[in-house]
C-alpha cells in the first residue's frame, strides 16, 4: 500500500534572556555545572516566582513573525511529571491558553511557497540537563539550564516530507536569527526540533496513529530519522501490525528510532493554573510597541534584494541568508559598488575566507567600504580580477584599504600597450610551436600565450589588453 507521510513539529527555542525566565539567575550555557541556580528555579518550598519581561517582549516578537494572534490574556500553568531534570516535580509551561496562537509560517520549497500552520508558541521553563558520560555509573544532572527562557512552537500537521521538513526548519530558523531571540546553537541545545510522525494510505483523511522522536541534534538527523520512521511504520501496517502511539528516540549513529515510552495526552500531566503568577495581559500598545520594533524579514528582504538590486533569486537567498550579511551587502552598494559585483564578491571570496578562518562578519577587518573601494579598482583598470584574488587576502589579514595594499605592493595593472606588446612579442619568438598551431586554426593556443603573458608580467597585465595584442600580433 501506499501511504503519504503527515508530520508536525515541536520546536523548542531556548530565549537570549539575560537571567532566567522566573529568577535572576543568568544564562549562561558556559557556566561551570549547578553555579547559576537559586532556590526558585531549584524549586525549594516556599519560593516565588516572577515572570521575566524581556522574555514576553521576544515571544511576542516570534509570535508576531509568525503571523500568531497574540492573546490579550494568558496564564501559566503547572506541567506535572516526575523526572530528574525537574526537581520540582513539575514544569511552569502554558496548556489552554498560550501566549501566541494560529499563526502560519510561510517558506520556500522546490521552487514554489509552503505554508504551514503553527498551532501555537508558547511560553515554559526549560529542564535541566542529564549527563550520562561522567565515566562511571551514576548521571549528573546540571540545573544551570533549569529555568532557562524556553519558547515553544508547535505546527499544525502540514508537513508531508522530510526534505518539506527540512525547508521549514531553515526557514523557522532563519526568523529567529533575524529577531536575535536565539543563537539557534543545536549542539548546544538552545534549538531542539521533535518531529511527530504518522502515515496514512494516499487519499484518505484521517490521520494515522503518531510518534514523537525526541534526542534529534541536526536539521539533518530530523530529516534522516523521519525519513526512516515512515519506512518503519509502512513496514508494520503492510506486515498487518498495528502502530503504538510513542516517544521513540532517535540513534544517529545507527540511524534508527528506538521505542522510550508510551506517549503521554495532556491529562497524564494534571495541568492546572499555576497559583504563583499573575496572568500575563498584552494589549494592543504593548503588542504594537513590539511589531514596531521588528526587522524586515528573511523573505520579504529576499524579495526586495532580487526587486531593488536586480540580483538572481539564488543570489539573494545567499547575500540574505543572515541579517549581518544582508546588511553588509546593502552598505557596499551605498558605498558604491555595483549589485553583482558586490554579490559575486562578497558570497565568494570573501565567504570563502570568513569560512575558512572561522570569523563571524561583524568580526572581519575587512569593511564594506573596502569591498567597494577593491572592485572601483578593478573596473578603472588599475588592478585585474586576478590580482584582487591575491588582495582581498591581504586585506582580510591586515585590514589595510586596497588603495593602500596596491601601492605597497607594487600591484599596479599594466595596461601600457607599447610595454605589453615588447613583453608578448618575446613570448611569441620564444613559443613558435602555438604560434604556427593558431595560424594553423588551433584557436586554443591563444589561452597558453595568454597564460605565458600573465605569467611573465606576475599577474599585472590588463587581460583585455592581453587579448587584444595577442590578437593583433597572431593575425598580422
Amino acid at each position: 500500500m501506499e501511504f503519504e507521510p503527515v508530520i508536525g513539529m515541536e520546536v523548542h527555542v531556548e530565549i537570549n534572556t539575560k537571567s532566567k525566565v522566573f529568577c535572576a539567575c543568568a544564562n549562561d550555557f558556559h557556566a561551570p555545572p549547578n553555579t547559576n541556580v537559586c532556590p526558585i528555579c531549584l524549586g525549594m518550598p516556599g519560593v516565588l516566582p516572577v515572570m521575566n519581561r524581556e522574555m514576553v517582549n521576544k515571544s511576542v516578537a516570534v509570535g508576531l513573525a509568525l503571523n500568531c494572534e497574540i492573546s490579550r490574556w494568558s496564564k501559566m500553568d503547572r506541567k506535572n511529571y516526575f523526572y530528574p531534570d525537574q526537581s520540582k516535580n513539575y514544569q511552569i509551561s502554558q496548556y489552554d491558553l498560550p501566549l501566541c496562537h494560529d499563526g502560519y509560517l510561510d517558506y520556500e520549497f522546490e521552487g514554489g511557497m509552503k505554508r504551514a500552520g503553527i498551532t501555537r508558541a508558547h511560553i515554559e521553563e526549560d529542564t535541566a540537563r542529564n549527563n550520562h558520560t561522567l565515566g562511571t555509573k551514576e548521571s549528573g544532572v546540571d540545573f544551570n539550564r533549569c529555568g532557562v527562557s524556553l519558547l515553544e512552537i508547535v505546527t499544525e500537521p502540514d508537513l508531508r516530507s522530510a526534505d518539506e521538513t527540512y525547508a521549514f526548519l531553515n526557514a523557522l530558523k532563519q526568523i529567529l536569527e533575524y529577531l536575535d531571540v536565539s543563537d539557534c546553537n543545536m549542539e548546544e541545545g538552545s534549538l531542539r526540533a521533535e518531529p511527530n510522525i504518522s502515515i496514512r494510505p494516499v487519499g484518505q483523511e484521517e490521520f494515522g496513529t503518531k510518534t514523537e522522536v525526541k534526542n534529534v541534534a541536526s536539521f539533518s538527523g530530523v530529516q534522516k530519522s523521519i525519513e526512516f520512521e515512515v519506512k518503519r511504520q509502512a513496514k508494520v501496517l503492510n506486515e498487518g501490525g498495528t502502530l503504538t502511539q510513542e516517544t521513540r528516540g532517535w540513534d544517529a549513529d545507527k540511524g534508527t528510532t528506538v521505542a522510550q515510552r508510551s506517549k503521554e495526552s495532556a491529562h497524564d500531566y494534571r495541568y492546572f493554573p499555576e497559583p504563583d503568577l499573575v496572568p500575563i495581559v498584552v494589549d494592543e500598545a504593548w503588542e504594537k510597541t513590539v511589531y514596531d520594533s521588528l526587522p524586515e524579514l528573511p523573505l520579504a528582504k529576499k524579495q526586495r534584494f532580487q526587486a531593488d538590486y536586480e540580483l538572481t533569486e539564488y543570489d539573494a537567498g545567499v547575500v540574505t541568508a543572515t541579517m549581518p550579511m544582508a546588511d553588509y551587502y546593502e552598505t557596499t552598494i551605498k558605498a558604491g559598488a555595483p549589485n553583482k559585483l558586490a554579490a559575486n564578491w562578497i558570497t565568494g571570496d570573501f565567504q570563502a575566507l570568513l569560512s575558512e578562518n572561522k570569523t563571524a562578519i561583524g568580526e572581519s577587518k575587512i569593511k564594506p567600504e573596502h569591498i567597494a573601494s577593491m572592485i572601483g579598482l578593478i573596473e578603472d583598470g588599475t588592478i585585474s580580477g586576478k590580482i584582487a584574488k591575491d588582495l582581498i587576502v591581504d586585506m582580510f589579514e591586515s585590514g589595510k584599504e586596497p588603495k593602500t595594499l596596491v601601492e605597497e605592493k607594487g600591484l599596479v595593472q599594466i595596461s601600457d600597450t607599447g610595454e605589453l606588446e615588447g613583453i608578448i612579442q618575446e613570448i611569441l619568438d620564444a613559443n613558435p610551436g602555438p604560434v604556427e598551431d593558431y595560424r594553423a586554426g588551433k584557436k586554443q593556443a591563444k589561452g597558453f600565450l595568454v597564460g605565458q603573458s600573465m605569467k611573465a608580467t606576475k599577474g599585472k597585465a590588463n587581460p583585455k589588453v592581453v587579448q587584444e595584442i595577442l590578437g593583433k600580433l597572431l593575425d598580422s
